[in-house]
């Protein structure tokens, strides 16, 4: 199994259509690491991991994406945040029993999709679905339908190999301003459907797209690497400490003694003590950061 999560580009020479296949299976391991989340959730997330790198593939700038779920269900959200060099964390919010066999409607309950995008410049942009598919593949195909009328397809698949959790997909995509014909489109997505998880999860990308497509010319490119990177610091804690009422920080000092800031993506704690916050108002950075 191939050690590095990638994302590969490929583009059909006879079709307007556009692909891409990506692994994200140590990345999904990651964000697991310091939750413990019932299966169902778990899957969710894996599969909103794959979406969203894929989703933040078809983007054309430098920039972040955001796509997550919100509902009234025992999993009240679930995030993932990733930006165009493929860094990806994710987070979910469980807050009733989850039952084993819990499909994406009993997950979330009644809730919908949000998907937005901010590029480093430029308008940030927001779109938002309601859950009328079952599955969040189906989701999202309504949602490009819908907000960029292009005919998109998603293939994603999550499992386990050698006891180790798997995660990846496919998306097809009718190149924006072109002329492709329906039946071609449909054509090269009853292909794709095809794919085996196993395939996605142990085989090359070029493998994996000649069995897919063998009679097809396609053009594969240079693969970005996937990886789990947290933008937490403790700058950033303390700049948030910063916009709290000094009277409300003080108080927490006077009864704990520090303050402790966890980062729900990845675990981290920063500690700030009475010394720390003095220095953060007086803008000084703290002298001796302290994670663990």
């Amino acid at each position: 199994m191939a050690n590095q999560d990638q994302l590969h580009r490929y583009l059909f020479e006879n079709y307007a259509v556009r692909g891409e296949l990506v692994t994200v299976s140590n990345t999904w391991k990651q964000m697991l690491e310091n939750h413990n989340y019932p299966l169902p959730v778990k899957t969710l997330l894996g599969e909103l991991l794959v979406a969203t790198s894929l989703l933040t593939a078809t983007l054309k700038f430098a920039g972040d994406i955001t796509v997550q779920l919100q509902g009234d269900g025992p999993m009240n959200l679930a995030v993932i945040n990733g930006n165009n060099r493929q860094q990806m964390r994710g987070v979910a919010r469980v807050q009733g029993d989850v039952p084993a066999n819990a499909d994406l409607k009993t997950l979330v309950g009644n809730g919908y999709l949000v998907i937005t995008i901010t590029p480093e410049e430029g308008e940030r942009y927001q779109g938002v679905v309601g859950l009328e598919g079952d599955t969040l593949a189906a989701c999202l195909e309504d949602y490009f339908m819908r907000s960029e009328q292009l005919p998109t397809r998603l293939f994603i698949r999550t499992g386990e190999v050698d006891g180790q959790p798997t995660a990846g997909g496919m998306l097809l995509q009718v190149l924006p301003a072109q002329e492709t014909q329906v039946n071609d489109f449909e054509h090269l997505a009853v292909l794709t459907e095809t794919v085996k998880a196993e395939e996605l999860f142990s085989l090359a990308a070029e493998e994996v797209l000649w069995r897919l497509y063998h009679e097809e010319e396609v053009t594969l490119y240079d693969p970005q690497d996937v990886e789990f990177k947290c933008t937490c610091s403790r700058e950033r804690c303390a700049a948030a400490l910063k916009t709290l009422p000094d009277e409300e920080v003080d108080s927490i000092i006077a009864e704990e003694g520090e303050i402790d800031m966890h980062c729900d993506y990845c675990g981290n704690h920063y500690l700030f003590n009475a010394m720390d916050i003095a220095e953060i108002r007086n803008n000084a950075s703290p002298a001796n950061p302290q994670v663990h």
